[in-house]
């Protein structure tokens, strides 16, 4: 199980949300918690700087990050990430614990592929509708994919492509799908462009004509 994301921590004891306010404010920390496993879950917390450059890039949300925690290192998903609504600030992170024998549930984010040369724009001028921008998948975490791959070049005009449409990398399941076929909720379409509205010109044109007549 490769990692290509590593993150330093240091466990924390205070608890509650001035203890977190004061991570924040005065050492510039992010508060976080690691559960999962056997393993009783583990307050830490985490440098604001190196958190905010591994969140630039989207691999790290789907991605095995290892995790040194004081010294000692362990295996983790990102699970969860509280921003502050305006300001550019982490205010919470959750990261699940994971092992090579264990199968994870997590989300990917989906890639559509092909878009400029879709049939259905390019030849039927249609507009493409996304639904889904990322689903929950299963697998182990050596078959983790950075992302889920749609391709968009064969969609018509007016079809719409499904969870059951998308082709899985080897050992990866929709967790939607395991539940059976009424969850196949559609991810993307391609719909036709609203006509412009056409100015009926008859109205004016009749009016006129009486005015003409009254004359």
């Amino acid at each position: 199980m490769s990692t290509d994301f590593t993150l330093h921590a240091k466990g924390r004891e205070d608890t509650g949300k001035g203890a977190s306010r004061r991570l924040r404010r005065l050492a510039a920390e992010i508060p976080a918690i690691v559960y999962g496993g056997k393993t009783a879950p583990s307050k830490i917390s985490m440098n604001h700087k190196d958190v905010a450059k591994a969140l630039e890039n989207e691999a790290f949300y789907s991605h095995v990050i290892a995790l040194d925690i004081d010294g000692k290192s362990q295996d983790v998903i990102l699970k969860d990430v509280q921003r502050h609504p305006i300001k550019p600030v982490i205010l919470h992170m959750d990261f699940l614990r994971v092992n090579k024998t264990t199968l994870l549930t997590t989300k990917a984010p989906i890639h559509f592929t092909n878009e400029s040369v879709c049939v259905g724009v390019k030849v039927g001028g249609g507009i493409i509708a996304h639904t889904m921008t990322e689903i929950d998948i299963s697998c182990l975490p050596q078959d983790l994919p950075e992302y889920i791959e749609v391709d968009m070049s064969a969609v018509e005009l007016g079809q719409t492509l499904h969870i059951s449409d998308i082709v899985f990398p080897k050992g990866v399941e929709s967790v939607a799908l395991s539940h059976g076929p009424d969850h196949d909720l559609p991810i993307v379409s391609i719909n036709k462009p609203k006509a412009a509205p056409v100015e009926d010109d008859s109205a004016p044109a009749a009016a006129d004509a009486g005015e003409a007549s009254e004359e």
